[in-house]
């Protein structure tokens, strides 16, 4: 298969080149004279049809059906179709009007694969969702008895994989030789696609005709780590049995892994916060600071032993509400300590001078704060709704072929929806985020449209409480100083007096104090974000609007082939350049400083103070923001919403410009609405300019 350059020019009777140009003008001009018709094929059976549909020219397609082409005709060295040139190169659009007019999919060439086989040679996520949705059975068979997800695995491909195991592909499927998907995955090794498999239920232990396992086979083409890899990480030792923890209530944890996992590493950090001030608080500095650092590494060792028999999307901390567990213990020591020692003392009970106001103050700071924390963790962040079924999946999808928007930008390959404007996918969550704003590790949730405000709000009440807390300690250690030993080690006698009156006080309120760095840089980030009617995700990374970004990735099959000279070493896979939308390799770039100024927020106050965030960039290559009416209605659309404060707001309900909108369904941009008003699409029913 070839294509020409779409500029050369054509003589006046050259069929295939008018067809590869696209000249539907020359093209009728033919047709008129009697010369040429839409049958015409040459000496390899290439009609005009083939070289529009490799060409991607959709019109000339068209054209040639409309005027009685042979949709299945085959030709070409490799005895295809023009669906299956077409498909070779990914152009969806020529492939859904090819099948539109009739073309069979199941057709094979002369390799004996059909358009499903083709199309997964080449990676791309989004074709391989349209012929699904087209009814094409998804555990077709090629000549060989391969499937769609044998080449998937093979060709170390994890998203397609992911796509057809939720589809109800067969991973218990062999072809001629007794392969089944996993072995193939472990061909070349690609790590992901040998988790999913196992996650899915494949049989560890499944052999071939000549009695190979998938052990034996990753060790015989060297990909044994990625096969030990996805073992471990699915709770399986490296012989492929379960791996039972060894200490004490093991069996309770493998029922509900997830369960167990999500309420231990939210409560373990309470420990581990706890016994650090205690320890500080306890023994001489050179003495305690030592031990407070070995009794952290200790309990952060033990968690990660836990960790090693996490499901595979728990496996790293970030992942878990560990982070959310540190906010969480130390915001109720906090609380413990100020209701125990703080407030008997400076209430006026213990004889001393009354700060009542100040207490009360600090309490409502502090119950604003737990209030807003626990409801940012727990209200669902705007999560855009799923399908109900295949057949309105499928209407989506022929609606967005039909606007020129079946791109990863406006279709989500993995909840398989839509996506609004303002959207995101968020990896963690695992769903679709309406007007998402970024995944917060210290909530263990998105931030999205519900519950944006009530972050907000935590933000303010946590900056207003810290340093109402240290108001409160100076008029504390004030009442409780006096009689306090001046003698310490390493310190002056007024620190000393501060230490030895209550040295647990003090180390909390350094520490809680700290608090007040990432949350002001967050708070400030917030502040100015709200008033640009920007996201954190739109300032880093831009405002996106409806637009096509279709891209055709290609790829050659290889000969899936147990014996084949090129499996001796494995090689990275084919078509490994192209890209599939939400991709599930993440790096942390950086170091260790990168993923703490991530996990803080400090990126986002980086970029906007020095003006590279989107939200503050000059650049005039960087879209207006169709979101934005100036900053005093943008903060009056944010903080008047007439959306309950202490309560969950309706799903994606939110306001802009004054107006109410549902940004679960916003497919376009404020300025189109306001020409088009409301309208259906595929299913879905888009924003309201005006209240009915």
């Amino acid at each position: 298969m070839g294509s020409l350059p779409a500029d050369e020019p054509a003589p006046e009777n050259d069929i295939m080149q008018l067809a590869r140009i696209g000249d539907v003008a020359g093209m009728e001009k033919l047709f008129e004279s009697g010369e040429f018709d839409a049958t015409y094929s040459d000496d390899e059976g290439i009609t005009p049809l083939h070289w529009a549909a490799i060409n991607n020219q959709y019109a000339m397609c068209a054209f040639l059906i409309e005027h009685g082409a042979e949709l299945n005709k085959k030709g070409g060295e490799s005895i295809a179709t023009p669906l299956q040139w077409a498909a070779q190169r990914c152009h969806y659009y020529t492939v859904n009007l090819l099948l539109q007019r009739g073309a069979d999919p199941l057709i094979t060439d002369s390799q004996g694969y059909n358009t499903l086989h083709i199309s997964t040679f080449n990676g791309n996520v989004l074709l391989i969702v349209l012929l699904l949705h087209q009814g094409i059975p998804v555990d077709v068979l090629d000549s060989y008895g391969h499937t769609a997800l044998m080449w998937a695995a093979y060709k170390g491909y994890p998203q397609l994989v992911d796509v057809f195991l939720r589809w109800g592909a067969n991973v218990h499927a062999t072809d001629e030789q007794g392969f089944t998907p996993l072995h193939w995955a472990l061909v070349k090794g690609n790590a992901a696609c040998v988790l999913k498999m196992i996650e899915y239920g494949a049989d560890r232990f499944a052999k071939t005709d000549t009695g190979k396992t998938p052990a034996l086979t990753a060790t015989e083409l060297n990909t044994t780590p990625a096969w030990h890899r996805a073992l471990r990480e699915c709770g399986y030792d490296e012989d492929g049995h379960v791996a039972t923890p060894p200490w004490p209530g093991a069996s309770y944890f493998l029922k509900d892994k997830k369960a167990f996992l999500t309420k231990f590493l939210f409560l373990w950090p309470f420990l581990m916060v706890f016994s650090v001030l205690l320890i500080l608080s306890n023994f001489p500095v050179f003495l305690g600071l030592p031990l407070a650092v070995g009794a952290a590494y200790g309990l952060l060792w033990v968690a990660k032993q836990v960790l090693e028999y996490a499901p595979s999307d728990m496996r790293a901390f970030h992942k878990t509400p560990w982070m959310a567990g540190i906010f969480a213990g130390s915001l109720s020591l906090v609380g413990l300590n100020w209701f125990i020692f703080i407030l008997p003392a400076t209430i006026g009970w213990w004889g001393g001078s009354s700060h009542f106001l100040l207490n009360v103050a600090f309490g409502a700071a502090f119950g604003l704060t737990a209030f807003f924390y626990i409801a940012s963790m727990r209200y669902d962040p705007g999560f855009v709704p799923k399908m109900n079924g295949i057949a309105e999946q499928r209407a989506v999808i022929d609606e967005l072929l039909k606007s020129w928007k079946f791109d990863e930008s406006n279709f989500c390959v993995v909840c398989m929806i839509r996506t609004p404007l303002r959207s995101k996918h968020c990896r963690r969550c695992q769903r679709c985020v309406a007007k998402h704003d970024h995944h917060c590790p210290w909530i263990f949730n998105c931030v999205g449209v519900n519950n944006h405000r009530q972050f907000f709000f935590y933000l303010i009440s946590l900056t207003i409480g810290i340093p109402l807390f240290d108001w409160l300690l100076y008029y504390y250690y004030e009442q409780i100083t006096p009689s306090a030993s001046e003698t310490c080690t390493l310190f002056g006698p007024s620190v000393c007096k501060y230490i030895n009156a209550d040295s647990y006080t003090l180390f909390l309120a350094i520490w809680a104090s700290l608090q007040l760095l990432w949350v002001s840089m967050l708070l400030f980030t917030q502040f100015i974000q709200v008033s640009r009617a920007m996201t954190t995700y739109e300032n880093m990374t831009g405002i996106r609007v409806n637009s096509s970004m279709s891209t055709a990735f290609t790829s050659t099959g290889a000969p899936l082939d147990p014996n084949h000279p090129s499996l001796s070493v494995p090689a990275a896979p084919a078509g490994a350049h192209a890209g599939h939308g939400h991709g599930h390799g993440h790096k942390h770039g950086g170091g260790l400083f990168k993923q703490w100024s991530q996990l803080l927020g400090v990126d986002p106050f980086i970029e906007t103070i020095t003006g590279r965030g989107a939200a503050t960039t000059k650049n005039k290559r960087k879209k207006k923001n169709p979101f934005s009416r100036g900053c005093v209605t943008n903060c009056k659309d944010f903080w008047c919403d007439s959306a309950p404060i202490f309560g969950q707001r309706e799903t994606g309900q939110a306001s802009l410009g004054g107006d109410k909108v549902d940004y679960t369904a916003m497919y376009e941009t404020p300025t189109l609405m306001n020409i088009t008003g409301m309208r259906t699409r595929g299913g879905y029913e888009a924003v309201e300019t005006e209240e009915v």
